[in-house]
């Protein structure tokens, strides 16, 4: 349960939406009086780690910090202030909404950048880092990384540094940060003693370099994220004593070879001391003449090269317009079978919302979202499809692509947009395929990374029936949903959608046949006999292979062409496959949560 609620007004800022959360911070995305966004991180006193106040002020240390900068190429304080809860006092403070790509997606789908460009970013991130350790007295990132960098949209391209949850004055051996969120791979060996400073940051920036260039962070290798940071680096350590980098086949100008060479270095007394010398190397006319000492690098010679940069475009690749299917279509009259839901939906949610008066006079809601799951093939989509057109409602399909975004909380964005554009076109039903990948379980291993956008579904399925949006999502693994998914409010109902029994495949021939050339002996009874452990799509497939023959002779639909279709097409689920989802079934129906209407159904 998020500290801020949904639309709640923090001084001039309305809450939006609960972005991420640890032990004793929130973060959050708000909108000013003219819908500007912005974002606030809360900060709980009471469970905040006493250094990481300043006990003379009674302030958060990274507010106070915060509160100094001003920078292109750092994320920008706005405001800050405090409010009071019953269990307790909490201060926040206020940023610029940073909008863009994050560096390491822009490097996970292009493979790597471009000299030029890697260099333009590169030099921005030394200018913010520059600025930071400029401070009276100096502050340190202490936690840079290709995740940690924004091209800023907004902001003509430039890198923004962000995440100053790690931002302090030097380390020298006692660290007053939490240090198991961070990344040894881009960081100086002696981090791993507790010495954070400039020369730390400096390394962090070449690193940074490095992967731009490579596509991979320098002394890439596998570490035990379980282990403490200690026991991390240690074992890196060992690595990059053993490994030299291999400067010499990275295709690059002599200059950008100098600066990896001697910002990487492993002892801090052979590094550069001071972002002003990188400056100075970039900005240069001078020749440098330089001995690689690390393995497959000879000595080179620099020769200066006009600046310019391709400035590649970092705008979203797959920016999605959804398009609405508006109410009409024949409903359930196309669907075989599924008797049960259909009836189902009908007492329970189509009467409700076509007999307005009589719902109003009982005092009647209909349920906010409904749940299929099952096998895959067997009708889901499409029925939820037809169940649109039931009731009259438009229809809006969204698959787990739909939503992708290569910008940091751009999934977050387009999640918020697509519930205003269905309120936009209420009534709506609101289609989530394969739902398990849009809001995996929060709890299970790697699912740390899209927290934010199960936060963002999760604020903005709340009771979403009262603005006239019925969602209807589909999975084949219900079990990898986020609980908080399935409670009263937002997911009401589970229907688990199973292979079709010997009436439905029965009823799926007819309609598969109708409006075709088929002669007049057809044997459905039989058909369906053949056809135990077929799933809806492989009925269709052998209505359409048996069509296929007949057209091409010129010749009638025959029980025996049909027939013969079935004995040469397997069907999709092996048995193993059934035994599984069954297994699925049953470990739904034994979680006892109240809330879930439990409908077994005969799919078309």
């Amino acid at each position: 349960m998020s500290v801020l609620n949904k639309s709640e007004q923090i001084g001039r800022y309305k809450i939006q939406n609960l972005i991420k959360s640890n032990l004793y911070t929130e973060t959050y995305r708000i909108e000013d009086e003219d819908n500007n966004p912005f974002f606030l991180k809360l900060f709980a006193l009471k469970k905040l780690p006493r250094k990481l106040l300043n006990t003379k002020t009674s302030t958060v240390k990274e507010i106070e910090y915060c509160q100094r900068l001003r920078h292109q190429n750092l994320v920008s304080y706005i405001e800050n202030g405090s409010i009071e809860r019953e269990d307790g006092s909490y201060q926040y403070y206020v940023t610029n909404y940073f909008d863009g790509a994050i560096l390491a997606d822009e490097i996970n789908r292009n493979g790597r950048l471009s000299e030029d460009e890697a260099l333009r970013i590169f030099k921005g991130i030394l200018k913010g880092l520059s600025y930071l350790h400029n401070q009276s007295p100096s502050l340190c990132h202490n936690d840079l990384d290709v995740s940690n960098i924004i091209i800023s949209e907004t902001n003509n391209k430039e890198p923004e540094i962000i995440d100053l949850g790690h931002l302090s004055e030097r380390c020298s051996g006692s660290v007053w940060f939490d240090t198991s969120d961070l990344n040894p791979l881009y960081h100086a060996t002696e981090t791993m003693v507790g010495i954070f400073d400039e020369q730390g940051d400096i390394f962090s920036a070449c690193a940074i370099l490095y992967c731009m260039l490579t596509g991979h962070a320098p002394w890439d290798t596998e570490i035990d994220k379980s282990a403490e940071y200690k026991e991390q680096f240690k074992a890196l350590n060992s690595f990059r004593k053993s490994h030299s980098l291999d400067l010499g086949s990275i295709k690059v100008s002599d200059k950008t070879k100098f600066i990896l060479n001697k910002g990487l270095k492993l002892k801090n007394l052979d590094r550069f001391e001071h972002i002003s010398e990188i400056l100075s190397v970039l900005d240069s006319d001078n020749t440098y003449n330089h001995r690689e000492e690390n393995r497959g690098a000879d000595s080179s010679t620099y020769e200066d090269k006009s600046e310019g940069g391709r400035g590649s475009s970092f705008n979203d690749p797959n920016p999605v317009d959804f398009e609405i299917k508006r109410g009409g279509g024949n409903g359930f009259k196309d669907i075989a079978g599924m008797e049960i839901l259909k009836d189902y939906l009908q007492k329970k949610v189509i009467f409700v919302i076509k007999d307005k008066e009589t719902a109003q006079k009982y005092g009647l809601t209909p349920p906010n979202g409904l749940l299929l799951y099952g096998p895959p093939g067997c009708g889901k989509t499409y029925f939820a499809e037809k169940f649109a057109e039931e009731t009259g409602f438009n229809f809006l399909l969204v698959k787990s692509s739909d939503l992708g975004s290569s910008f940091v909380h751009g999934s977050q964005e387009k999640i918020n947009k697509l519930f205003k554009l269905s309120e936009r076109n209420s009534p709506i039903v609101l289609c989530f395929d394969e739902f398990d990948a849009l809001v995996p379980d929060r709890s299970a291993p790697g699912s740390q990374y899209v927290s934010s956008e199960v936060n963002e579904f999760l604020s903005q399925m709340n009771n979403c029936s009262k603005r006239g949006i019925f969602i209807v999502a589909t999975s084949n693994r219900p079990d990898k949903i986020d609980p908080a998914i399935l409670r009263t409010g937002r997911i009401d109902k589970q229907v688990y959608v199973p292979l079709p029994d010997s009436e439905a495949r029965k009823e799926m021939f007819k309609l598969y046949l109708n409006n075709r050339p088929v002669e007049d002996n057809i044997n459905v009874d039989e058909l369906a006999n053949m056809t135990e452990g077929y799933i809806a799509s492989d009925i269709a497939f052998i209505v359409n292979d048996a069509a296929m023959t007949a057209a091409y002779s010129r010749e009638l639909i025959s029980n025996e062409l049909l027939k013969t279709s079935i004995n040469n097409i397997c069907p999709s689920l092996r048995k193993e496959s059934v035994d599984i989802y069954n297994n699925i079934r049953e470990k739904m129906e034994n979680v006892g949560r109240q809330n879930v209407g439990r409908v077994i159904v005969n799919p078309f």
